[in-house]
């Protein structure tokens, strides 16, 4: 059995396993890492020999470490060898292995994407999709808040009003996000979690997010990831991701990227945006928060088609739609949980 595992920023590693009576037998690891001394190779191959099939990454990086003490990994790391030997065994699988269901259709209202950020998962789960990349349209103004935010202290009210938005809360953590039609960019990607097996949340967020630096690469712009959630580029921050890991077995991994966004009218809206500036020495932004439109010149159409040309060219996809069923189940949960005050307000 054959693992590999690229580390994000790092080398390849690959571990070529046999295994007798549930436990590894013969382990050989090669890569284009770097070892130092180049001897400790033996040493990493020894210490899995006798690892249980069922070992997780932890264990099997403890063991690494413990059988290599004062051994220089460069490009990888033991955890990185667990990943591998996790992925021979067949307990994880990489972007290959799956095949993404494409999907960037008509603008919606944004409780539905919301809604269906909890439906897809589901359907992976159920094994009627294998992965899915969602590209958002919207047609209402609208702040999605994390779910553990507290409405009061994100949102005024009456400027909410005012501005003839509403809020709903997401399913995932994270930061509040201010959205007219056509003022960010934003998808949710939906795997399953043997993706990102052995990988901490912090490790998850650069692992799922490498797809879109490279894509950001294509139309120009110099991206890198800055723990935990954020891009960023030379010129500052681009986006943010969120994140939710699904009892199923499914994750949920979104981004949103500022295209053109009125700061005004969103610092009138979000109150920690306020006090962001404040602790800055700056009353207002007087300006939009454009980073997608300023850096790349290019019109947010043809940003995503970009951005979906490098998806399609480096996993296996195919375009697709929601289902009626997917619909009639993110309608519903529209109605019973994300426009609900029980649901909105959760948190007060």
């Amino acid at each position: 059995m054959r693992g590999e595992y690229k580390v994000t920023g790092g080398k390849l590693v690959a571990v070529d396993l046999e295994v007798e009576d549930g436990a590894i037998s013969r382990a050989f690891l090669s890569g284009d890492f770097f070892l130092e001394p180049d001897t400790a190779l033996d040493a990493v191959n020894n210490a899995l020999l006798g690892m249980p099939a069922e070992a997780s990454v932890d264990e099997i990086a403890h063991a690494i470490e413990a059988a290599t003490p004062g051994v220089e990994f460069i490009g990888f790391t033991p955890e990185a060898v667990g990943i591998a030997v996790r992925r021979a065994l067949g307990h994880a699988i990489a972007w290959h292995d799956l095949t993404f269901d494409v999907i960037h259709r008509a603008p919606m209202h944004p409780a539905m994407h919301v809604a269906l950020d909890e439906v897809l998962p589901a359907s992976v789960a159920a094994g009627e999709r294998e992965a899915a990349l969602v590209i958002w349209e919207w047609d209402a103004p609208l702040v999605v808040i994390g779910s553990f935010q507290s409405v009061r202290n994100e949102v005024d009210s009456e400027a909410l009003e005012r501005h003839g938005m509403v809020v709903v809360r997401r399913v995932s953590g994270g930061g509040a996000m201010f959205m007219e039609a056509g003022n960010c960019i934003t998808y949710s990607l939906v795997v399953p979690t043997s993706l990102i097996e052995g990988l901490s949340f912090e490790r998850s967020y650069s692992f799922l997010d490498e797809w879109i630096i490279g894509a950001l690469a294509d139309v120009g712009v110099k991206a890198r990831y800055v723990p935990l959630n954020d891009i960023a580029s030379e010129a500052g921050k681009i986006g943010g991701a969120a994140q939710k890991r699904f009892a199923s077995g499914v994750t949920l991994h979104h981004v949103t990227m500022a295209y053109d966004i009125d700061a005004d009218k969103m610092l009138d809206v979000l109150r920690i945006g306020r006090e962001k500036l404040s602790d800055k020495g700056t009353k207002s932004a007087k300006k939009r928060v454009d980073p997608m439109r300023s850096q790349t010149g290019m019109a947010r159409e043809a940003i995503i088609e970009a951005f979906l040309a490098h998806f399609e060219g480096r996993y296996n996809t195919r375009r697709s739609d929601f289902t009626e069923a997917e619909l009639a189940a993110a309608e519903e949960l529209v109605r019973t949980k994300f426009m609900d005050e029980a649901w909105t307000h959760r948190v007060p």
